[in-house]
């Protein structure tokens, strides 16, 4: 049962914005149907982020081989990212919440701080193998509230015969100087530099902070001497020519287009675009991102989160935990991380991934890299420093203000 204090805090949570629900990949809307809908013993519900699945695709049969597997049935419904974020909460203020929640991982301490979810003390998710980076998008308050299904992140896509008309060596590329005088050589052959989306959303948060981390800067400090160092960078690209002026505007989608025209060097995307990279017409490689100074740039997680609502009988969470631990069981999170392209959480799963496709090393290398954007206990403090955060990159890029002074002015509103 829910406690009024408990009520209050859903109804607070509630009322606020959630534009950190959106991950890196966007998912087509999909219609959602109430978890009371079936709540008899022998069904359990389950939400998730992926709409695009419909029924008879291999997502879904898992869903109902592992429902199986439990000796129960399977009330699927596939949202929107964003929507699923808002649906849960008023699903919770309703005591109506599914049995299993698959939900983006920032959302998750925001839905945790709404005493919507159940920690892994209480509902015996086994979580030792997941790699720590990973759970940490998962924790808050020293507790964890899931594991994850599968990890996505950003890294430099290049194309190879852009560089070797340019007398590029990808080897050379080891840290911001030398990525830096790659791009002068691309731009005196004639070819176009870097692509990336800046845009004032969360994508342009998501897409700086490989470089913002990658400095040395902390999200509880925008304006620290090594965050302008990023902004300064980014900044001095497009001044040079580059990186296109279109940044501002792009998301992930059309920067991708752009790199896709076969006209750029390096493009700053995700896990997601591997198919899109495979129909390109071009040779292509992947590159980690580096960081200021050498060695891979923490870049930011993406990806979802198995978790377990709280419910008002608590007599449905064993079985709601055998559902969570089959669909994250090793084979599973093969078949599952290989449909989404995914990079699995677990170094079991990873190096089976690899084995599997040599491609995906570097993307494996990214990801044991790559920080949650709520870690360091930041929770639901995370999406207004990140709104500020693409407020200060908008401003920069567009000559409004210099990176210090936007910076300056985010860090005063973030606190």
């Amino acid at each position: 049962m829910y406690s009024t204090s408990r009520q209050r805090r859903l109804t607070a949570v509630a009322l606020t914005a959630l534009a950190v629900a959106v991950s890196a990949t966007a998912c087509s809307s999909g219609s959602g149907s109430s978890a009371a809908e079936d709540s008899d013993g022998g069904t359990y519900t389950i939400w998730d982020p992926y709409p695009q699945f419909a029924k008879g695709s291999a997502w879904v049969k898992l869903l109902d081989d592992c429902g199986t597997e439990a000796g129960v049935k399977i009330k699927r419904t596939g949202f929107d990212t964003s929507d699923l974020a808002n649906k849960t909460l008023l699903a919770a203020q309703q005591d109506n919440s599914p049995d299993v929640l698959i939900v983006d991982n920032p959302v998750v301490s925001t839905l945790a701080d709404a005493g919507v979810l159940t920690t892994t003390d209480d509902n015996k998710l086994d979580t030792s193998k997941v790699d720590p980076n990973l759970l940490a998008a998962g924790q808050s308050g020293g507790k964890t509230y899931g594991t994850p299904i599968g990890a996505n992140t950003l890294a430099l896509y290049y194309n190879k015969d852009v560089l070797k008309e340019a007398g590029v060596d990808i080897a050379s590329v080891k840290d911001w100087k030398s990525l830096t005088a790659a791009l002068a050589k691309v731009k005196k052959a004639g070819k176009k530099g870097i692509t990336f989306s800046a845009i004032g959303t969360e994508e342009g948060s998501f897409q700086f902070l490989p470089w913002f981390w990658g400095s040395g800067a902390q999200l509880t400090q925008l304006d620290s001497a090594q965050g302008v160092s990023a902004l300064s960078l980014w900044k001095g690209w497009l001044d040079k020519g580059y990186a296109p002026n279109s940044v501002i505007n792009n998301t992930q989608t059309t920067s991708w287009q752009e790199f896709a025209s076969g006209d750029y060097a390096f493009a700053e995307n995700g896990t997601w675009q591997l198919a899109n990279a495979e129909k390109a017409g071009f040779d292509y490689g992947v590159l980690p991102i580096p960081g200021a100074s050498g060695g891979n740039a923490a870049a930011p997680t993406g990806g979802e989160f198995v978790t377990l609502p709280v419910q008002g009988d608590t007599g449905r969470y064993a079985t709601s935990q055998k559902l969570a631990t089959c669909l994250t069981s090793t084979q599973n999170l093969y078949d599952t991380d290989t449909t989404l392209s995914y990079v699995a959480p677990t170094s079991e799963v990873q190096d089976k991934q690899v084995a599997a496709n040599a491609a995906l090393k570097p993307w494996v290398d990214a990801v044991k890299a790559a920080k949650g954007r709520t870690s360091d206990d930041l929770g639901t403090k995370y999406p207004k420093i990140s709104e500020q955060m693409w407020k200060a990159v908008q401003s920069a890029l567009s000559g409004s203000a210099s990176p210090k002074d936007a910076l300056a002015k985010a860090q005063s509103a973030a606190k």
